[in-house]
């Protein structure tokens, strides 16, 4: 029932004087029975296989085969109660690369991922028996982390299993959302091991990133986000590599909205694990897959439906990038933008960057940045290196005598090279001791003494 004094809140266009009509709607049962009826799947589908899991999710809306528009549809319904809409805005760096940017900012979720978006509308759907038992998750990725900052607001008991050699941080950061943290094993295939047989014998659910269409359904949304934000859409760049859930859900949505729109897929050149896929005709037969601490779940190998899928669909266009294009992104991005993202984040830009996609010149792009989740003594290394390849950072090593003039000859050569201009640049020397050669150890914040430990005119 809506009150006619509130109706200018919904725009002028809508607001019709005072001829308003009101009417109470009473609706009984479950607002997802109706899409047990619904007509047949529209010609953009995706099929996903059943994957054999402890407890099974009996939800109507999670019970399909395949991926229809109809359950994305359903999933942003649901997910507007629960989630933010991310922002997609104009960039900065447009004219720099001499297209339209528009960036969607997935890294502001709570837990710094675009995988809230699957975990929320999971849980949601379970019924409230298992929502009482509880749910269990085996790996220290974005997944984990939106699993038990969701779980814990809804209520829902949360176990996450990782190995004894994940970092600190990362358990921390999971028992301060609220989930019990335990460590087991060497291996995330022990931590997976232990996690299974909890769930068998406690009645958990046990969650995988590709055991549901709802968790497809869920990142879907982002399509229909995008679709809403930026009009006139020419393509959109996202994620490859690892599950490429986020690439199949996203695109699924995408194309039934625009089918003209290109949908370009990006990976780590490192972990090319779609693109030697869609090579070959079929999945690579090592599925053991590696995490890496710079790529996170980018490095491994995912579901091999999902790259069968992405292999029989001629919109999908897939893409490397060198580590070296990724870096530059997340320079460009905390300069242009102040974004904070990981390597997840940033590879997509990281072909605008690298010049790999010059058809889309002057067209209206949208590129995805799903993940901000970096460590920061990774993230000043990174970028470190990042400011060395833009030609801003120079590093060199020189070993010198311990006498004075032999300094100011090292700084006389360097005056007169041509990347060193007074005005602009720095020296921040940094001198090492090394008994071996009994060279003088000299930090410009304490005293120096030379190798046999006397101190040189200074009081150590």
């Amino acid at each position: 029932k809506i009150n006619p004094d509130r109706m200018k809140d919904f725009g002028e266009d809508e607001y019709l004087s005072n001829d308003v009509r009101m009417w109470e709607v009473t609706v009984t049962g479950h607002s997802e029975t109706q899409l047990r009826n619904a007509p047949p799947p529209l010609p953009v589908s995706v099929p996903v296989p059943a994957r054999p899991s402890v407890t099974k999710i009996n939800d109507s809306a999670c019970s399909s085969t395949h991926v229809r528009f109809e359950d994305i549809s359903a999933a942003a319904f649901k997910i507007q109660c629960g989630l933010q809409k991310t922002p997609c805005t104009y960039s900065r760096l447009s004219k720099q690369y001499g297209m339209e940017i528009h960036l969607k900012k997935e890294y502001l979720h709570y837990t710094g991922s675009t995988k809230e978006r699957g975990v929320w509308y999971i849980l949601t759907s379970l019924p409230q028996e298992q929502q009482r038992k509880g749910v269990i998750v085996a790996s220290d990725n974005h997944f984990s982390m939106a699993v038990a900052y969701h779980a814990t607001e809804l209520h829902i008991p949360v176990f996450v299993i990782m190995s004894t050699n994940t970092p600190l941080s990362k358990i921390k950061m999971c028992r301060e959302y609220g989930a019990m943290v335990i460590a087991y094993g060497g291996t995330v295939k022990d931590s997976q091991c232990h996690a299974q047989k909890l769930a068998k014998e406690n009645g958990y659910l046990y969650l995988q990133e590709e055991d549901s269409v709802c968790y497809l359904a869920g990142l879907g949304t982002l399509g229909l986000e995008i679709f809403e934000q930026v009009h006139k859409l020419d393509a959109v760049i996202l994620p490859a590599g690892g599950e490429s859930n986020l690439l199949v859900g996203a695109a699924a949505s995408i194309k039934h909205l625009n089918p003209h729109t290109t949908i370009i897929g990006v990976e780590p050149e490192s972990f090319p694990t779609l693109q030697h896929s869609l090579k070959i005709g079929h999945e690579p037969q090592d599925t053991a897959g590696t995490n890496h601490t710079f790529y996170g779940g980018r490095s491994r190998l995912g579901h091999p439906h999902n790259r069968k899928v992405l292999y029989k669909c001629n919109f999908l266009l897939s893409l490397c990038s060198r580590e070296e294009d990724i870096l530059l992104s997340l320079l460009r991005l905390t300069e242009y933008e102040g974004a904070t993202v990981g390597a997840e984040g940033a590879i997509t830009l990281a072909a605008v960057v690298a010049g790999k996609l010059p058809q889309l010149k002057g067209k209206r792009v949208v590129v995805a940045l799903c993940s901000g989740n970096l460590d920061y003594p990774l993230m000043r290394q990174c970028l470190d290196r990042a400011l060395v390849l833009d030609h801003r950072l120079c590093k060199f090593a020189v070993q010198i005598p311990n006498h004075a003039r032999d300094m100011v000859k090292l700084l006389e050569i360097l005056a007169r090279e041509e990347f060193l201009n007074p005005t602009e640049n720095s020296i921040h020397p940094t001198y090492t001791w090394n008994p071996r050669d009994r060279l003088l150890e000299w930090n410009t914040h304490s005293p120096w003494r030379d190798a046999s430990g006397v101190s040189n005119s200074r009081k150590y």
